[in-house]
């Protein structure tokens, strides 16, 4: 079938990072700093991109502030007209390196934090950082760049909703992403640990709305609820090789960031094809396009074109088949996988273990 063209590229420039949040979406198997690709390959990456149609390009990581030619690979963006957001932990931006972001051609930066109080913040990062996030957010507000932020909230967060939407008022944040975790690569070793109660979802919903109501006029904010909790999954990335492309740390070029884990699929690496081809020929990018490979219930379903058969990440982690029907759906023959955790939570039925903090 004719692919259509990718509007966003996400970079993931390492998988390096000074937080161990248990919740990370990055592999269980992270990339050492040997295997990232180097800068001549980055920029010839981004060409193509451009070239390939894509409008927007989020630098990451982990922590993206480690790679010290990242002012040049956003220039570069800058110069081949894309939008340049950069998603940080903040930790270890200075007021020189925003400066030199910014002259570079920076439009955003989207600034994590994990909890409203400093305590709670920093157990879950698994180091000090709710003060070094706390003074980016200034440096980032000064310099005069867009300044968004994200929360990934769960069981131990979302009893401070309200004073996490204050918090990152105050900061100066124009747009909040409130994203109740998506469990892939360390959510979902810490699965247990980190899903809430449907009692607790609720009442932190309801926070959500009064908190929305004050300050939704000041900045943008956006809710996501865990798929867990809900009847129909939503739809992969889009859509499989539909609206965006990861490229990894050492080049591998994915559907979306979590795909990695899907080991039924080998996917090209950008160091030997060029991104159109990988977008319109590889056999990994058009493994779950169109229909034709959906079994039932989902090839007669009429949700098929809203939902595309749920996320084929998640089928894979939960079934080991990653064309299977998305386990989350209520129509799945293996929806038994998804109400199995939820019911054990909601019993009260939760594993005493600490969190397995990332890279610890």
């Amino acid at each position: 079938m004719t692919a259509s063209l990718p509007y966003a590229l996400t970079a993931e420039l390492t998988h390096r990072c000074p937080l161990h949040c248990p919740y990370c979406s990055n592999p269980i198997e992270l990339q050492k700093k040997e295997s990232e690709l180097p800068t001549d390959v980055w920029l010839r990456i981004l060409k193509q991109a451009s070239e390939l149609g894509v409008a927007q390009v989020h630098f990451t990581g982990g922590e993206p502030l480690l790679r010290p030619d990242l002012e040049r690979l956003v220039r570069h963006a800058r110069e081949l007209d894309l939008y340049v957001n950069l998603i940080t932990s903040g930790v270890g931006l200075t007021k020189k390196r925003a400066v030199q972001l910014s002259t570079a051609g920076l439009d955003s930066i989207q600034l994590s934090v994990q909890a409203a109080s400093a305590e709670l913040a920093d157990t879950i990062a698994g180091i000090k950082a709710h003060e070094l996030k706390r003074q980016a957010a200034h440096i980032i507000h000064d310099s005069g760049l867009a300044l968004n932020m994200n929360v990934v909230l769960h069981r131990a967060n979302l009893h401070q909703i309200e004073e996490i939407i204050e918090l990152c008022h105050s900061w100066g944040a124009k747009r909040l992403e409130l994203a109740n975790s998506q469990y892939y690569g360390w959510a979902l070793r810490n699965v247990q640990q980190l899903l809430p109660g449907r009692e607790q979802l609720r009442t932190a919903e309801e926070a959500f709305i009064r908190a929305s109501e004050r300050l939704g006029h000041h900045m943008e904010l956006l809710w996501i609820v865990p798929d867990y909790y809900e009847d129909f999954p939503k739809p992969c990335m889009g859509g499989w090789g539909k609206l965006s492309l990861t490229v990894a740390p050492d080049g591998r070029v994915l559907p979306c960031t979590a795909s990695s884990e899907i080991k039924s699929l080998t996917f090209e690496n950008a160091l030997e094809r060029d991104l159109a081809w990988i977008w319109h020929e590889s056999p990994s990018f058009n493994a779950f396009r169109g229909f034709e490979w959906m079994s039932e219930p989902c090839r007669s379903c009429e949700r098929r074109e809203l939902d595309y058969g749920g996320c084929r990440c998640q089928a894979f982690l939960l079934t080991g088949d990653a064309q299977a029907a998305d386990p989350v759906c209520t129509r799945s023959p293996l929806h038994d996988v998804i109400s199995e955790k939820v019911g054990r939570i909601n019993s009260g039925e939760r594993e005493a273990s600490d969190y397995a903090y990332r890279g610890k």
